[in-house]
């Protein structure tokens, strides 16, 4: 298992040491973001600001209006609110493709509790025009979309976890492309949806119930903004439920986004995510847990829901 994390480092490092317009930003962050071998090898590729995310986003909109390569990174529940109005104007406004990697979103902070959650990013970002929006499910899924965003030239926001997570590709023998969702798990009985970490949790639901009967049909839908409508219409004509399953506040976020698409369309949905209560104070797994976002709570919801 590799943290989300540590594949995009990685993977911006092996790129940066052969392409020199790639600049790494980054917060009194390169430990978290795993930035440290980045900085120690290409120090003239990167750019450290201190605790400061509304200058860290202004910089790295500067840098890349000038020709640069840009991968701003820190812990996502600043970046989406602390620099919002930044990263709104110097980078979706004025169409700098700056990609901001979040770490740690969700509630990959566990106990740290709400201040340094990130709940509301989807709900926020996907209002900007011009912003793309995305969360890879595992370490595969990540590396690849490092590649591509080196010279996709709009913006985008990554998101990722902070843990090592479980392999949902097992080999690289897979797309991932913008705005396309990937079939995991074909089934007719049901649809589950994921985003990010939780896809994980849903695949591993939609094994368990297509083995005890329930034919489940699972969806990676990482790319948030642009999303695949057409899989997300096909999968509510030929299932005829779906639940989604997201890290994120019930309002606004992968729920909105397929209910939204469905609006014209419409079947039973059952969003699965953080309702409206301060979440509680616990470790990233038991969070999950106690809000039914991991397997074991995507079975109990979906069997209440074929019933």
């Amino acid at each position: 298992m590799i943290a989300c994390r540590k594949s995009f480092t990685d993977t911006l490092l092996q790129l940066a040491r052969t392409d020199k317009d790639i600049v790494a930003v980054t917060t009194d962050a390169r430990g978290s973001v795993t930035l440290g071998d980045f900085a120690n090898e290409l120090p003239a590729q990167f750019v450290e600001c201190g605790i400061a995310e509304q200058d860290a986003v202004g910089i790295s909109a500067g840098l890349a209006h000038c020709g640069k390569k840009v991968f701003c990174c820190g812990p996502a529940c600043f970046y989406v609110a602390r620099s919002l109005e930044q990263v709104k104007v110097d980078m979706a406004y004025s169409r700098n493709p700056v990609k901001i990697l979040g770490v740690s979103g969700g509630v990959a902070y566990g106990a740290l509790g709400a201040t340094h959650h990130s709940l509301h990013d989807i709900a926020v970002l996907r209002t900007f025009p011009a912003m793309n929006v995305v969360l890879p499910c595992d370490a595969r899924s990540t590396a690849k979309l490092v590649k591509f965003l080196v010279d996709f030239p709009e913006p985008c926001y990554i998101r990722v976890g902070r843990a090592a997570v479980p392999d949902v590709y097992e080999n690289d023998d897979f797309t991932f492309e913008i705005g396309k969702a990937n079939v995991l798990q074909d089934g007719s009985d049901l649809t589950l949806i994921g985003a990010g970490e939780t896809v994980w949790h849903a695949l591993q639901a939609g094994r368990t119930l297509s083995a005890q009967g329930i034919s489940t049909r699972v969806l990676d839908l990482s790319w948030i903004k642009p999303f695949d409508r057409d899989a997300v219409l096909k999968a509510a004509r030929e299932t005829g439920r779906i639940i989604t399953v997201e890290e994120h506040s019930r309002f606004g976020g992968l729920g909105a986004l397929v209910t939204e698409a469905l609006s014209e369309h419409p079947v039973p949905v059952r969003i699965l995510g953080i309702p409206d209560e301060d979440v509680i104070h616990a470790t990233s797994p038991e969070i999950f847990h106690y809000y039914g976002l991991d397997a074991e709570g995507i079975v109990k919801a979906a069997k209440e829901f074929v019933k």
